[in-house]
Order: structure tokens, then sequence, then C-alpha cells
């Protein structure tokens, strides 16, 4: 193992070549970036026993290190897992280059011509735990806007991790490119995620992708920029005008579609006016699904639940959990939403244009909707293809980060000549 200044050495080392592939890749062709990774995808086709014995390794020793269960199913690398990846790698490259896209040209009266255009952001870090499969993930999309990208996967998942590395390595070569445009960082030492977040000289942005305690360590330590969610505490509002079946539908597959993600529903707010009519029907529909219900006292008067407290308002379970509140308006339910939310993803149930149209304008959400399940908020969903993650972030990306969350612009001019006077 290397010891913490070998391993400050070995981060700056993995920097450095980062950058300089980084400028290799901006003058890379889309062509060129999409050979890369359909090279991958044929190297992960024909090294799946090498792959699976690796991960055998990983899982071997997070059942002895006593690791969940739940969390070594997510760390292996089943037959279909692999296919994925691979189906993954070839959807990304059939995804539309965001890099070169010029925009907003126009003439200015001194003649020169003005516009943006699109760019790589440069060095991208991103720190993830257990599923060896955001390797690829996080390569394809980072290779594909044209960043390069330093990977610190979590220690449990070291052997699969390197091993899908050789395997991104070889498809690098094939096409020509640096092997430095994709590096997974080999040591498990913790002090190499202290030196990833503290290298802005080579690092241009952090993407942190794992539980709240490491996303909120990243987000006080880093001095590189980072994209990040802390939690999905989303809200459904079911409006005084809505229509109940379309109320019923999109609550349930909000809360049950699936119970560990960011953009599951945590808090249903409920109009009084509604509340008698739909409340029962839900909750006989949760109670089939095991869903444990708590909710306010104006809930409690309607349904069986649980007595709901200020720590439920503002807790992402994660878990087939749900808090239940009836407010009398809208007003107190965006007011509920202002203080409670998490920033992620909200939406009303109406059938009353002003006030869906009030509801989005003044939420302030990184992904407000009308009428749709929270579920929704997933960037192959918006057709983003893929993403690298959710952002509640206002400056740069915000809501699902895709291709085009991973690059910037800049100005840029053509001239004929012309002199300021």
């Amino acid at each position: 193992m290397l010891d913490k200044v070998s391993v400050t050495e070995y981060m700056a080392q993995v920097g450095r070549e980062a950058r300089a592939a980084s400028r290799a890749l901006a003058a890379t062709s889309t062509g060129v970036k999409n050979e890369a990774l359909l090279a991958m995808a044929r190297e992960l086709d024909a090294n799946r026993a090498h792959l699976m014995a690796e991960n055998e390794k990983d899982l071997d020793a997070g059942r002895a290190n006593g690791l969940e269960e739940a969390l070594v199913d997510r760390l292996a690398l089943k037959p279909q897992t692999i296919d994925g990846m691979i189906e993954g790698l070839r959807q990304v490259a059939a995804l539309p280059d965001p890099c070169g896209e010029i925009t907003d040209m126009s003439f200015r009266p001194s003649g020169i011509q003005v516009g943006k255009m699109r760019v790589p952001l440069g060095v991208v870090g991103i720190i993830y735990e257990s599923r060896p499969n955001v390797t690829i993930d996080a390569a394809s999309l980072c290779l594909k806007s044209g960043n390069a990208a330093i990977l610190r996967g979590g220690s449990e998942a070291i052997h699969s991790n390197r091993a899908i590395a050789e395997c991104i390595g070889r498809g690098l070569r094939e096409a020509g490119l640096p092997e430095a445009c994709v590096q997974v960082v080999q040591t498990t030492d913790r002090a190499a995620v202290g030196s990833l977040i503290t290298m802005p000289e080579f690092v241009d942005v952090i993407v942190p992708r794992g539980g709240k305690g490491l996303i909120e360590r990243i987000s006080r330590e880093a001095s590189v920029p980072v994209i990040k969610h802390l939690d999905g505490i989303c809200h459904v509002y079911i409006d005084a005008k809505a229509d109940l079946d379309k109320a019923f539908a999109i609550a349930f597959n909000a809360k049950t579609h699936r119970y560990g993600v960011c953009n599951a529903m945590e808090t249903l707010l409920v109009d009084a006016s509604v509340a008698a009519d739909i409340l029962p029907r839900l909750a006989e529909a949760y109670n089939a699904e095991g869903v444990e219900l708590r909710g306010c006292d104006k809930t409690r008067a309607i349904i069986d639940a649980q007595a709901a407290t200020d720590e439920d308002w503002a807790t992402e379970y994660l878990a087939p959990i749900l808090a239940i509140r009836v407010v009398d308006s809208l007003d107190e339910a965006m007011a509920h939403i202002a203080r409670y939310s998490s920033q992620h993803t909200e939406s009303i149930v109406t059938e009353d244009y002003t006030r869906g149209r009030r509801f989005i304008t003044e939420v302030d959400s990184s992904s407000v909707m009308i009428n749709a399940s929270t579920r929704f908020a997933d960037g192959f969903e918006y057709g983003l293809g893929a993403e690298i993650g959710i952002s509640t972030d206002k400056i740069h990306a915000r809501g699902p980060v895709g291709l085009e969350g991973l690059t910037s612009q800049k100005w840029i001019v053509f001239g004929d000549g012309q002199i300021r006077h």
C-alpha cells in the first residue's frame, strides 16, 4: 500500500497525465471517440470470464467483511450487467456529440460576428461507491463529451474496476487515444480522494456518486467545483383541481415504482378539499405494497397512519415509508416544499392551467412537473441518452447531467480585420 506521501505524488501524476490527455481529447473527432467507445464494448465482451473472476474476488471479500447482502448484489457483475455495460457504450456512441456546436451567431455593428461554441470542461473527477458498472457509465460519458476522466471507485470493487480499466485502456489504444483519457485510481487509500478533490490545477470538476455522507464530505473539503445533489426529498402535491384518477396513478407510481432512488416521492401533499376522496384509496394501495404511512393530524383523521414528526418532512427514506400532509391551499403546499425540499423534483397534479403554471414558476427545484410522476426525473427519460448524475446546484448544470452538462461554452468571434475605435 502506498504511504500518504506516495499517494499524493501518485495522484499528482494521475492529474498531470489527465490534463495532457484532455488537451488531446479536445482535438479529437467524434468518429475517433465513437471508435474508442465501440472498441471498449468489444473488449468487455471478449473478457467476460476475466471480469467475472475478478469480480468474484470483490464479492468474496465483501461477504468476508460483512457487507450487507443488498450491497453485495449491487457489487455483482452478472452476465446481464456486462450486457448492460456493453449496450451502454454503444448507446453513448450513437448519441450526438455536443462538442464544437456553434450557436447564437450574430453580427455586431462593428462587423464582427459573435457566437458561442460548446467545449469540454477538461478533466472530470468522479468518486463513486459499490457498483462497478458506474466505471463504464462515467468513462463513456466523459469520453464522448471530450473530457479526460479520473475515476475513483469504492475499495469494495477494486478488482472489478481494475479489470474494467484494462478493457477501457485497450479500447483507447485501439482508437489511437492516450490511455490517460480515462484513468481508474489504482489505490484504495482514502487519501487519494483527498488529493483528487484538492487539485484544481489538474481537475476542473468533481462528480460524487454515493451516499449523503460521502457527498457532504466532498462538498465540504473540495477546492474543485462539485456537481452534486445531497438527497432527494421529492414531493407530489394533489391539488384541489386534480383529476383524482391521474392523482392516484401518479402518487402510487412515484412512491412504489422503486424505493431506493433519489427521484422517488418521499412526501405526499394533498389539498384538504379532495383528501377524503383520494387518501383512503391511496392508503389501501400503499398498504397492499407494505408502505408505512406517517401523517399529519388531518391525514390521521382520514386514514390509519403513524403520527408524522418534523423530522419526517425532512427525511429521504429510500424505503417503503411515506409522509403525508393535508394542506389548505396551493400556497401552503408550496410553502411546505420551500421549507423541506432538497430542490430535486416536485410535481403538481392539477387540471387548472393557472395553478400549474404558478407551481412550475414558483417552486425552486431542479425538476418541476405537472401531472407526471417524479420518477421521470432521469437523464434517459429526458432524452439525454444517459446521465452522470443529478445536480441540485444552480450554477452550470441543474437536474439530470448528460453529455451537454459535461461541457461549457466559450465565446467565439469571427472578424475580417476589424479594430476597435
